[in-house]
């Protein structure tokens, strides 16, 4: 069997498990007053371009997402996301958990527009009755979104220029981060992606990392006590070097962006392979995630040979299903699919 449902199925990178043998008996101190802590922040500050920048390594993305924005809203206000957003749809409620409510706007390809936004939020001062609703407090999206769609430099700076005008924080999802930065044809650099949102994080459980994501307040006023909040959160891990450690090894030469661009590389060519057997998928991308639209009946014979996640029914006889490449997905585990796609499908 391959696999290929998720980009978090195996450990690390083989860099990341060196350093963590040759650092094992170290003795430093804990919950991130460390020096690889410090000096991790300091290289993710350098290949953002965000000299200023605060940075807080957590441990995962559903604990980075509903700690970020516990810290950001007031009790009376929400977020502002895709209805098809990670927090709103996979993520079991960890936000309202904490008492905000998810604010969901329709979404095309996985992505909101700066006049969606816009819009809501000028409806929302113009209910004369406002103070009986939710306000919108802050804007989140993903990079790449949960459909591996990518926002342009053009969409992104739209978001920006509106959340700014109305004084509310722009907060990036970047789980899958360098495998949207590395994909085909996007626009964004890592300093562009800094300047345009005051909160992302640099992901790296879904990036050869063992865990850990890696969180950058490009405004660091907005990171005012944010320590007490993931303390409160649970992410405060005691051993935190172990975090520091990895954006160490994943920030040094490039590397989290040579992993994620294998990752994208090989998910084009099963893009190809598909697509030269006229099969249509549910979006267009060039990030690591596919989503081919396939016959229902093929599902259980692929299935015995390959992993994937069923997505959607698209009708009574055709679901969109979703392959994942990751930063460890062998060459041969590509060409055995393709092989499959060309003979049976």
């Amino acid at each position: 069997m391959i696999h290929f449902e998720s980009d978090y199925l195996e450990g690390c990178c083989p860099q990341i498990l060196e350093a963590l043998r040759e650092t094992n008996l170290e003795q430093t101190l804990g919950y991130g007053e460390d020096p690889h802590c410090a000096k991790a922040a300091d290289m993710v500050r350098y290949v953002f371009d965000c000299p200023d920048a605060e940075v807080h390594f957590l441990v995962g993305g559903t604990q980075t997402n509903a700690t970020v924005i516990a810290s950001q809203l007031r009790p009376h206000q929400g977020v502002v996301c895709a209805a098809s957003g990670h927090i709103n749809v996979h993520e079991t409620g960890a936000v309202e958990q904490s008492g905000h409510k998810i604010l969901a706007l329709p979404a095309t390809d996985g992505k909101i527009s700066a006049d969606q936004v816009r819009a809501l939020l000028e409806a929302h001062q113009r209910d004369f009755s406002r103070e009986h609703t939710v306000q919108p407090g802050m804007v989140y999206i993903s990079f790449p979104t949960e459909l591996g769609t990518i926002y342009s430099k053009r969409e992104l700076e739209a978001l920006h220029d509106v959340c700014r005008a109305w004084d509310i924080p722009l907060f990036v999802d970047g789980a899958r981060l360098g495998y949207g930065l590395e994909a085909s044809g996007v626009d964004i650099l890592p300093k562009d992606l800094a300047r345009l949102c005051d909160i992302f994080y640099v992901g790296g459980t879904k990036q050869g990392a063992l865990f850990g994501e890696a969180v950058v307040f490009t405004r660091s006023a907005l990171a005012e006590d944010f320590r007490y909040l993931i303390k409160q959160h649970g992410g405060m891990l005691a051993k935190g070097r172990l975090l520091g450690l990895q954006y160490e090894v994943l920030m040094n030469e490039g590397l989290y962006f040579k992993l994620a661009r294998h990752a994208d590389r090989l998910a084009d060519r099963l893009r190809a392979a598909f697509a030269a057997k006229g099969i249509p998928f549910l979006v267009e991308n060039t990030t690591n995630q596919v989503f081919p639209i396939l016959p229902t009946a093929a599902l259980a014979p692929l299935a015995e040979q390959f992993g994937f996640e069923l997505w959607q029914e698209v009708d009574d006889t055709h679901a969109g299903v979703r392959f994942c490449t990751s930063w460890a997905t062998p060459e041969s585990a590509i060409d055995a699919l393709a092989s499959y796609i060309d003979k049976n499908l």
